[in-house]
């Protein structure tokens, strides 16, 4: 794997979504967004989604202009339609509103229906947490199926995954999970490199778990299995139904009324304010202790520390600032495709 200047990497990213018909501003979140994905490591949702977002930009399958509508607005409570605009800009923007509604009523609520594609969810929560903030985001797909019920084996939802982010006394915690085993990004990426995945995390038609990446997910075919598989998949299960609720049917947009062949989101975002409850010192000293008592167990191997979630991710981020972010051996080549398509160079290794 080879390193890569992060802000090459943002300019390039920046300048192809800009040929696409992005303002200058929404083409440098949009950006920077999908670069923190591949800083964090998140790499099947960071670059390697820059290719889909600008065929889906240049179609328009994603709105390059124009602003979402605000269908409520109770001060703490406000619900957009995303007009299927850019997901990554949607949800900072709803993300900024959020974090000043949060400092005036102790805590801010937005939901996104229509919302196109989001990225990696946990791209977004530094900046909030920075502020002493806390950050919830919840995503689903109304549009599509690739995650089984616990004990069934058609496909009736996605991934939806949940992110939350809050302050220490030292940092944050970042958490990024899908309610899933496995993302159907992984899956499509073993079944491009010819791989089994490194478990049975799938179900085929039949619904008998299989490790085989290449089975067609969705409709009439496999599924991915729900966090926890075949021994406590229930649990998983019974998150995604949860995840569905707080964002399609909080939302007012969901299932009920797909738009067959389109790829979206449903949104939910969340932020709260530490002040307005038991303090943000009180918060991040109890906080801080539950990361300096998880550090302290003894781990199983010596040679493998507790962390805390997002702690790895950070540490990779904090390299790539320094050293360059290494990316996944498939996106250079799709990033030359993109480049070539728009008479752009791609940044050179560093």
């Amino acid at each position: 794997m080879s390193r890569y200047s992060v802000a090459a990497l943002t300019d390039f990213a920046a300048e192809v979504f800009e040929k696409t018909g992005l303002a200058s501003g929404r083409a440098k979140v949009m950006a920077q967004v999908l670069v923190e994905g591949d800083l964090l490591g998140h790499s099947t949702h960071g670059l390697a989604l820059l290719e889909l977002y600008a065929d889906e930009l240049a179609s328009g399958a994603m709105a390059a202009t124009g602003d979402p509508d605000t269908l409520s607005d109770r001060g703490a409570a406000i619900a957009w339609n995303g007009k299927r605009l850019p997901g990554p800009w949607l949800v900072t923007q709803a993300l900024v509103l959020a974090s000043e509604r949060a400092r005036q009523y102790g805590m801010c609520t937005v939901t996104i229906q229509k919302s196109h594609h989001i990225a990696a969810l946990a791209a977004y929560l530094q900046p909030v947490v920075q502020q002493g903030l806390v950050a919830i985001i919840m995503s689903s797909d109304p549009n599509a199926r690739s995650v089984a019920p616990f004990g069934g084996s058609a496909s009736v939802m996605t991934p939806n995954p949940i992110a939350a982010g809050w302050p220490t006394r030292d940092g944050l915690v970042a958490l990024d999970v899908s309610m899933s085993v496995t993302a159907a990004g992984v899956v499509a990426r073993h079944a491009r490199a010819g791989q089994k995945l490194p478990h049975a995390w799938l179900l085929d038609k039949t619904g008998k778990p299989t490790d085989d990446a290449a089975i067609p997910l969705g409709d009439g075919g496999g599924s991915v299995q729900a966090l926890g598989g075949m021994d406590a998949g229930h649990k998983g299960f019974a998150l995604g139904l949860w995840v569905e609720a707080m964002t399609s049917a909080l939302s007012g947009y969901g299932r009920s009324q797909p738009a067959a062949g389109k790829i979206g989101a449903s949104v939910m975002v969340q932020v709260i304010d530490p002040s307005a409850f038991g303090g943000l010192d009180a918060f991040t000293e109890e906080s801080g202790y539950m990361v300096d008592a998880c550090h302290a167990s003894t781990p199983a191997d010596p040679a493998k520390p507790v962390r805390v979630p997002g702690e790895a991710g950070l540490a990779r981020k904090r390299a790539a600032q320094s050293l360059g972010v290494n990316l996944h051996p498939e996106i250079p080549a799709q990033l030359e495709k993109v480049g070539e398509r728009f008479s752009l160079k791609v940044p050179n290794p560093l």
